[in-house]
């Protein structure tokens, strides 16, 4: 065994020095790993063995690399193997050696000066002062001299300070402290070099941060700051630098009190971080993801209020021309304490009445300073502040921070009130208008704050319950959100408040009511009312989503007064057609729609918007009227998805050419506008060929009147004497040709916004149609027993067909893939379906036939599939219903086969399903896949059919 040991040693001793450079760490550890398990191998024999196996001294010129490396990674397996610190022998020849290395920079670079720091960091101090402190003192006296040795001698005052004391200091390199006045330009070259060498990492370099922690020991951190960095780091203009300077900032605030935070956050190495945010280029390195880190782990580690106050204030304070540069909707504030959040809250609110610009680290781009000579500058500021203001107040309730009820309420008013109403006079009555601001507000931060205002409803609307009541603790276990701790809407206060202000004669709205209006509003006000005393009485989940339905579209009076009138009077006929106790009367095909279209009609208008919590609420209404839905109302929602229907809505706009007076269909110039869209690289190229080529077309009219101008102007026919023009008649004659050119320019134009226009229309239809398809998804997964869910089926595999030929722009394939997910996934994957087909029996069986014949005349395989996977569905529909016992009964089998065939029928029951039928049918099927070459049936598909329903 021991033989054994040696040849290990040996081996891996010569592999420390491999000429595979992979190879080299392996055989490191793997040393490290058995001086670990055999500590009665001495370390010094094995340090001997590196040191005659890899001499520098001996080995030939172009092995120096090798037989360096094979020293290094010889000294790492000692201190990889935990046994190094405990021999002080072998720690006193293992440091000597890693000096020795330091010389063959060419080949190690720092690597031996980085493993000296990583050892002396794990050195008892003792150890430290009775064997390692002599020998390193040259290196510690060193320290201004090279990075490596201020990292050293950074280390040994944090880890030693019995040790490096400052007598001891003084006799080393002349000073009893690191920073000082005479230190500090060595100092700021030191780093500067540190931060172009280590650039690639994207981290603070460990000795810019142990300096940092040794400044702030010896009480010299401001002098640090103010005239290391900001006066002396920060002047070198250098993204290196600059980003060192910003990560010393983030990485300082864990570390300061709260006046010296105070010195940090009003500082030059602020102001410049917020210009590096507000003018980089788009592929530039972006910084402030990496000072959000740094800022979310102090607040997330500090338990003190006044000092996480300071930090979010002085971020929300660095401005750009009055916007901070600090995102609006940042998470951070989650970290805060209640009392800091209190008194943060207070502060926004404060400075959003009475703005003050003194406070704020303003600062200007250059093209900003260029451009603000005729702008109010001042008004523009605070507009801007103001406007960030109400956006952080509103993202506060998104945050997931601990937060008390009275806190939403008081931030949910506020934003509320200075949204869509303002104050005649002070009043102490309405607690918001109580200040008025300094300087009122504009219509454009009105239009702004409505948008901040419907993020904070949808918010609101996904509020889990707040407080520590029992009653709060079981609604949390329900998963009930957008309540209070006793069951309010959030958003029924808010309208509660909004009733208030509208009875007020202290306050105005922003945009008065008509009368029409505010009787709309009372009786919305008097449907909810109504909804909430059936709240326990019926169905409260249908209750409470037509009280949110209602409430939204109230608040919604207040942004589009004219526009949501219409669509609330609708509701409010819905809701009360809806919860109606009389009954239901037949109504023939041509009578008025029943409640249910209009408020399929009445969802479909509320998708259009760009509201996200509108489609949400709408969302969750549909759910509930699903049950109720009719076969009109689906129609309705298959309307949209139409392929067909849209191509003639398309072909119905024309465009009339110039040049011959043809009529161009709009679907050609969608079809144009996608192609030229589909190809970004080259996209440029093809639309000015794409001009060109529509220039030609053109050009008989336009040469024809440009022949006429010149010829008006003797351009063309000439006298023999071919007297030239002169100047009177070439200056008219320039302005003649100048308009006619600016006229054919304005054509151009124009057909070039007309596409333009087109292919945003179709973006928007789009886009339209995939909120439709969740409406779709919802009634599959909510009524996949409902017969309409076969109306279902054939409009879904026409969208997925005509997807499949038109262009693959993104939104396209978007569309596609949602379609194709759903008629898988929700449709001919769901658990349930259908049991009352008795009356449908012979429909269905005509659907599978339609489907199957589809399936073989197709030419893409893809699309084939799924009319084939339809086809399965209504199979497994079929056979799993039970035939009604008034039907007629199955025709009698012959007597030779009475005695096997029921056995085989107790195996596979057939159900409603017309087996001789459904086996032609697919056996015509199956006969196209085995003689013809091209179908686009394939063998998977009958693999499939018969695994699923084997015979």
């Amino acid at each position: 065994q021991d033989d054994e040991l040696k040849y290990t040693l040996k081996r891996l001793v010569e592999g420390l020095g491999a000429t595979r450079k992979a190879a080299r760490p392996g055989f490191s550890l793997a040393l490290a790993q058995v001086l670990q398990a055999f500590e009665e191998i001495p370390l010094c024999t094995v340090l001997e063995q590196i040191k005659e196996k890899h001499n520098l001294e001996k080995v030939k010129k172009k092995l120096v690399e090798n037989a360096a490396f094979g020293n290094f990674f010889g000294v790492m397996a000692l201190f990889q193997s935990g046994r190094l610190v405990k021999d002080q022998k072998a720690l006193l020849e293992s440091i000597q050696l890693l000096q020795q290395l330091a010389r063959h920079q060419t080949y190690l670079r720092d690597l031996p000066r980085k493993a000296l720091i990583d050892i002396i960091s794990e050195v008892p101090e003792a150890v430290f002062a009775e064997v390692l402190f002599g020998i390193l003192q040259s290196d510690l006296a060193s320290a201004f001299t090279s990075p490596d040795n201020l990292h050293l001698l950074l280390v040994g005052i944090q880890k030693f300070r019995s040790v490096l004391k400052p007598l001891n200091l003084k006799k080393l390199f002349g000073s009893s402290t690191v920073v000082n006045e005479e230190n500090i330009p060595r100092l700021v070259e030191l780093l500067q070099s540190v931060a172009k060498s280590e650039k690639e990492d994207k981290k603070l370099p460990s000795v810019a941060f142990y300096l940092l922690q040794v400044s702030l020991k010896e009480g010299a951190f401001e002098l640090f700051w103010n005239e290391g960095v900001e006066n002396g780091l920060l002047k070198e203009k250098s993204g290196p630098v600059s980003y060192m300077c910003y990560r010393l900032l983030g990485s300082a605030l864990p570390l300061l009190s709260l006046d010296q935070l105070q010195i940090v956050l009003k500082g030059k190495v602020m102001q410049r971080y917020g210009e590096h945010v507000t003018t980089q280029l788009p592929k530039q390195f972006k910084f402030a993801p990496e000072m959000v880190t740094y800022v979310d782990e102090f607040l997330s580690s500090c338990d003190d209020p006044e000092r996480q106050l300071a930090v979010i204030i002085g971020f929300s304070t660095l401005t750009n021309q009055g916007n901070p540069v600090f995102c609006g909707s940042s998470r951070v504030v989650r970290h805060l304490q209640p009392v800091a959040l209190q008194k943060y809250v207070d502060w926004l609110k404060d400075m959003f009445l009475r703005p003050d610009l003194d406070c704020c680290l303003d600062f200007s781009s250059n093209w900003q300073k260029q451009n603000q000579e005729n702008v109010n500058t001042a008004h523009r500021k605070i507009a801007r502040l103001r406007k960030w203001m109400m956006l952080r107040l509103c993202s506060i309730i998104e945050n997931p921070v601990k937060k008390e009820e009275h806190l939403v309420m008081d931030i949910s008013r506020f934003c509320f009130f200075h949204a869509f109403f303002e104050a005649k006079k002070k009043t102490a009555q309405i607690r918001e208008a109580n200040v008025l601001p300094a300087e009122p507000l504009d219509e454009q931060f009105h239009s702004v704050a409505e948008n901040y205002l419907f993020g904070m409803l949808n918010a609101l609307n996904n509020l889990t319950v707040l407080g520590d009541t029992a009653k709060a603790a079981a609604l949390r276990e329900k998963h009930i959100h957008g309540v209070t701790a006793d069951g309010k809407l959030w958003i029924y206060l808010l309208v509660e408040y909004a009733n208030k202000l509208l009875s007020s004669e202290h306050v105005k709205a922003v945009k008065p009511f008509t009368k029409g209006q505010r009787d709309a509003w009372e009786r919305t006000l008097q449907s909810v009312k109504n909804l909430q005393k059936k709240e326990n009485k019926s169905d409260s989940a249908k209750v409470i989503a037509f009280q949110q339905l209602l409430l939204l579209m109230a608040i919604h009076l207040f942004k589009d007064p004219s526009e949501t009138m219409d669509v609330l009077s609708d509701l409010l006929n819905c809701t009360e057609r809806a919860f109606s106790k009389e009954p239901k009367k037949k109504k023939a095909d041509d009578a008025e729609p029943g409640w249910v279209e209009v408020m399929v009609e009445i969802i479909l208008s509320i998708l259009a918007q760009p509201s996200l919590l509108l489609r949400r609420i709408s969302r969750s209404v549909f759910v509930q009227i699903c049950p109720n839905l009719t076969k009109r109302g689906l129609q309705l929602i298959l309307d949209v998805l139409d392929p067909y229907q849209e191509h003639n809505e398309e072909g119905a706009v024309v465009v009339v050419e110039e040049s011959n007076k043809k009529i161009k269909s709009a679907q050609d110039m969608d079809k144009e506008g996608s192609e030229d869209s589909s190809d970004e690289d080259d996209s440029e190229d093809e639309n000015d060929s794409g001009d060109e080529e529509k220039n030609e077309e053109v050009d008989d009219d336009f040469r024809s009147q440009l022949m006429n101008v010149l010829q008006a102007g003797n351009a063309l026919v000439r006298d023999e004497s071919d007297e030239e023009l002169d100047d009177e008649a070439m200056m008219a004659l320039d302005k003649n040709i100048s308009a006619l050119f600016a006229e054919q320019k304005k054509r151009i134009q124009a057909k070039k916004d007309e596409k333009d226009r087109m292919r945003k229309e179709t973006i928007l239809r789009r886009d339209f149609k995939i909120k439709v398809l969740d409406l779709i998804e919802v009634f599959l997964s909510k009524q996949s027993e409902n017969p309409l869910v076969f109306d279902i089926i054939e409009p879904l595999l026409h969208v997925i067909e005509q997807c499949m030929i038109s262009d693959s722009g993104k939104q396209e394939v978007e569309f596609l893939q949602k379609t194709a997910n759903i008629f898988k996934n929700s449709l001919c994957r769901s658990k349930q379906y259908c049991k009352r087909v008795d009356a449908l029996q012979e429909d269905l069986h005509a659907f599978v036939e339609r489907l199957i014949n589809k399936a073989c005349k197709h030419t893409d395989c893809s699309v084939a599939l799924y009319y084939f996977s339809a086809s399965l569905y209504l199979l497994r529909v079929l056979r799993g219903n039970t035939p009604d016992k008034s039907s007629t009964p199955p025709t009698p089998l012959p007597e030779n086969q009475s005695s096997t065939i029921p056995q085989d029928c107790q195996l596979f029951s057939t159900g409603c399903l017309d087996v001789e039928r459904v086996a032609l049918i697919y056996q015509k099927a199956l006969t196209q896949l085995l003689t013809k070459r091209k179908t686009a049936l394939t063998s998977s598909m009958f693999h499939d059919f018969f695994r699923r329903f084997p015979v």
